[in-house]
């Protein structure tokens, strides 16, 4: 791939995270593209962005955790309730993991291809 591609930036910054996070981010990412093939890895705001006609979803990482952000979250079913933050944002919702938290992994795929086709709709 070229230096300068998304998927290059993207190895970048998770080479940089030399904690927990970085396995974390490595594992969302093989998630995201083995759900949603059709989505497109991108970089945007110095973060992995997802995209299909549009931003489906991020990934970021802050001091203590990572962020997965979908951008029409709020549109979204969530009925595992992974959705922990930006609950009052009029149209993104967050999944904010720290150190040691469980992701239900099937829950996630499941969002993940809700955000895929609401964005291809």
């Amino acid at each position: 791939m070229p230096p300068d591609s998304p998927s290059a930036e993207i190895d970048r910054f998770i080479a940089g995270l030399k904690d927990w996070r970085g396995g974390l981010v490595t594992r969302l990412r093989k998630l995201i593209n083995e759900t949603e093939p059709s989505l497109k890895e991108d970089w945007k705001w110095g973060v992995p962005v997802w995209t299909s006609n549009g931003n489906v979803c991020a990934v970021g990482v802050v001091k203590d955790g990572v962020k997965v952000n979908f951008f029409r979250g709020a549109s979204l079913p969530d009925p595992a309730g992974l959705f922990n933050g930006g609950l009052e944002a009029k149209n993104s919702r967050s999944i904010d993991l720290k150190e040691g938290d469980r992701l239900d992994t099937s829950a996630f795929k499941a969002l993940v291809r809700s955000a895929a086709g609401m964005s291809q709709a």
